[in-house]
């Protein structure tokens, strides 16, 4: 039988499938599917959108015979298929259902093709059917690409260079040019931007919440999900914004910092980052142009994705291992300029100089222990094993990486508060700079 994985990209919803079915009587029935889904060697799914006579008929009689078409070459392929069960949640039901609505959106569907169910089917035979065909454009395996990546990830020692490697390799080996890394804050089910590339403004500190939009539909299945086309309704932009909308508020100010994403990517991929079976992030990427990732893309992704947990999560077991036990206190540095106001709102540990926001959760905790020991005694260095013990900060036992909210916090630090820096004097050890006296505002006491 031809394999099934060397089919794949026939099954990304560019030419509609035929299937055929039969009632109990043996009347054939014939229409189109929307989706035809690859899930593995010897396993397909058919997308369920209507109670429709194919429905009613593989209910019946579980057998159906699918013909698709592979668009580069062609070629016409019959699939005998046996249906199993019809699923409604979970990854599969998740990609198939993102799929769809690119593919709606793009045939100006999206209010006819709602996504019921996902109904898998064991795949019997695959046949090729007669007729000519074209030569297929050539393209080179991602193989050598992905082994590059690796090498450049097996190298970094800290996790900041890790994370802009990644982000570097993407765009210099696989021209990949818009990209960025979200990890987790399990406490609250979001995941917040600590590092992006080809935008005109970064979105560090930008979150979303699991299950909005491609990012969030990732995180919260824990599956790669993948747009060959843009669909409204997966749009972080959009996802965002309605959560805003519908929270995020605190004293009248917001608190949202806006995505560094495309306007309108014509393609997307978000695939979750892992390690030990935890879910560490996504790393997401998206382009332009329609159709920009395929299911080599995605193969390769998900193995630098792989890799990328391992890394973060060894790195981490590094710096817990070598961090410090005390810190010192070093003279207080000289300052200058007007006194800066810094507000803290207790509610979601937000920190506003002035009225701009400028982070929130973990990081804002860490910021703000540190700003209130300085004021009250000039110290400017701190370890992580005791900001990691401290109680205030509320930092989650299980899988938070300290060292991910410092990077944050830093390199928000270094767009939106010129006067404030966070220096890394040694591993396992930070160092606060302040140049302009201080006014700290505790709010909602």
């Amino acid at each position: 039988m031809i394999a099934l994985s060397s089919l794949r990209n026939l099954m990304d919803g560019v030419v509609p499938s035929t299937v055929a079915t039969c009632d109990p009587d043996g009347t054939p029935n014939v229409s189109f599917v929307s989706q035809l889904h690859y899930v593995d060697e010897t396993h397909v799914a058919l997308s369920f959108q209507f109670f429709s006579k194919t429905r009613r008929n593989v209910l019946a009689n579980p057998r159906a015979a699918v013909v698709a078409l592979d668009p580069q070459t062609g070629i016409q392929y019959r699939f005998a298929l046996e249906y199993l069960r019809t699923e409604t949640e979970g990854p599969l039901f998740e990609s198939m259902k993102a799929k769809l609505a690119g593919i709606a959106s793009h045939e100006g569907m999206s209010d006819v093709f709602r996504l019921q169910g996902s109904d898998l089917y064991r795949v019997l035979d695959i046949e090729r059917l007669p007729g000519g065909e074209v030569a297929a454009p050539a393209r080179p395996s991602l193989l050598p690409a992905v082994r590059a990546v690796a090498e450049r990830v097996a190298r970094c020692t800290d996790l900041a260079t890790l994370l802009d490697e990644v982000l570097s390799a993407l765009e210099s080996i696989l021209d990949i040019r818009h990209a960025m890394v979200l990890l987790t804050e399990a406490r609250d089910e979001q995941l917040y931007t600590v590092a992006s590339r080809g935008y005109e403004r970064s979105g560090i500190g930008a979150e979303i919440a699991f299950g909005d939009g491609v990012i969030g539909v990732a995180a919260r299945a824990r599956t790669p999900i993948r747009l060959t086309h843009a669909a409204a309704e997966y749009s972080y932009g959009r996802a965002v914004r309605e959560h805003a909308a519908a929270g995020g508020f605190v004293a009248g100010l917001t608190t949202q910092i806006p995505f560094a994403g495309l306007e309108r990517a014509g393609s997307q991929l978000a695939v979750p980052i892992t390690a030990g079976g935890q879910l560490l992030g996504v790393l997401y990427v998206e382009s332009p142009e329609e159709q920009r990732f395929r299911y080599d893309d995605e193969d390769a992704l998900v193995t630098i994705a792989a890799q990328f947990g391992v890394a973060i999560r060894l790195l981490q077991q590094a710096e817990e291992r070598e961090e410090v036990a005390s810190a010192g206190v070093p003279s207080r540095p000289r300052e200058s300029g007007a006194p800066a106001s810094v507000r803290h709102y207790r509610e979601n540990d937000s920190v506003f100089v002035g009225d701009d926001y400028l982070i929130k959760g973990v990081a804002g905790a860490i910021l703000w222990k540190l700003l209130r020991d300085y004021a009250a005694s000039g110290r400017t260095e701190f370890t992580n094993r005791e900001l990691r013990l401290d109680p205030a900060i509320r930092l989650p036992e299980l899988s938070e990486n300290l060292e991910a909210r410092l990077i944050l916090l830093q390199r928000r630090l270094v767009e939106r508060c010129a006067f404030v820096r966070l220096d890394r004097s040694e591993r396992g050890r930070v160092r606060l700079v302040v140049t302009r006296p201080l006014q700290l505002t505790e709010a909602g006491a």
